[in-house]
């Protein structure tokens, strides 16, 4: 498994955020305008007093293309809430938002769950039961899908249990 991490001086407002709140994971979303009207959003978590085995920046999930578009609507509701506006962004630039730990766990175990996924079905009733896990199922599965030897059985074991339909 291949870790993407990035020097510190990539990121913005760290040192801001940093002396915010030091008992918290510290996590940012990466937009970037791709051509045409496409966007490809990134989770990164970054160092802070919070996570000491962190030294650098890591990446949690990303998605972009067909798959980022079947969602567009599920995220930018989501984005919306917490005061992130994706619609003045120019063509090539990448910006940075911070995003609490609720929201980075939740979009980073969507992004990481849909990204292989081709069945726009099953893809809706993952998202959808996504969204309405709470902080520690999320937080759960997301670990699992990260830090296993076998990530793809974790991701296929939750697909299999979201689109189940005998499962309630």
């Amino acid at each position: 498994m291949v870790v993407a991490t990035l020097p510190l001086s990539q990121f913005s407002h760290h040192n801001n955020s940093f002396t915010k709140n030091l008992s918290k994971p510290y996590y940012q979303l990466k937009v970037e305008k791709l051509p045409g009207s496409d966007l490809s959003l990134e989770i990164w978590q970054l160092p802070s007093p919070a996570t000491p085995h962190l030294k650098n920046p890591k990446r949690v999930a990303g998605i972009k293309g067909r798959n980022f578009a079947l969602i567009e609507h599920r995220l930018l509701r989501q984005l919306k809430q917490i005061d992130i506006d994706l619609t003045k962004l120019q063509r090539g630039k990448i910006k940075d938002f911070d995003l609490d730990e609720e929201q980075a766990l939740r979009m980073g175990l969507m992004f990481r769950v849909l990204a292989p996924m081709r069945n726009r079905e099953n893809m809706r009733c993952c998202a959808e039961g996504i969204e309405v896990m709470g902080k520690e199922e999320a937080a759960y599965w997301l670990g699992m899908a990260m830090h296993r030897k076998n990530p793809r059985r974790v991701l296929m074991a939750l697909r299999c249990l979201l689109t189940d339909k005998n499962v309630s």
